[in-house]
């Protein structure tokens, strides 16, 4: 499976939607690490950000609005928060 920013950035947004679970971003995290092709250039980071949502699940790591908004950083993305009536 091909991981580029572009993906990550989607499966970030995808879960701050509620469209899937935290566990299921994990169980994708952990698929793209052992089975995902990362592009040359872009390998590090990819690997770097897609290695921490694989922890996400883990009580000692987590996952923070604030690791929300810095991870798609790291990929030249931004996070926004749009809020509306219930």
């Amino acid at each position: 499976m091909k991981i580029t920013k572009q993906t990550v950035a989607d499966k970030i947004a995808g879960y701050l939607r509620h469209e899937f679970t935290l566990g299921e971003l994990v169980d994708w995290s952990e698929r793209a690490v052992l089975d995902g092709e990362f592009p040359e250039q872009e390998a590090v980071a990819l690997t770097d950000v897609v290695s921490r949502l694989g922890l996400a699940d883990v009580r000692a790591f987590g996952l923070t609005w604030d690791d929300c908004q810095k991870l798609p950083h790291k990929l030249g993305f931004a996070a926004r928060v749009e809020v509306v009536s219930a």
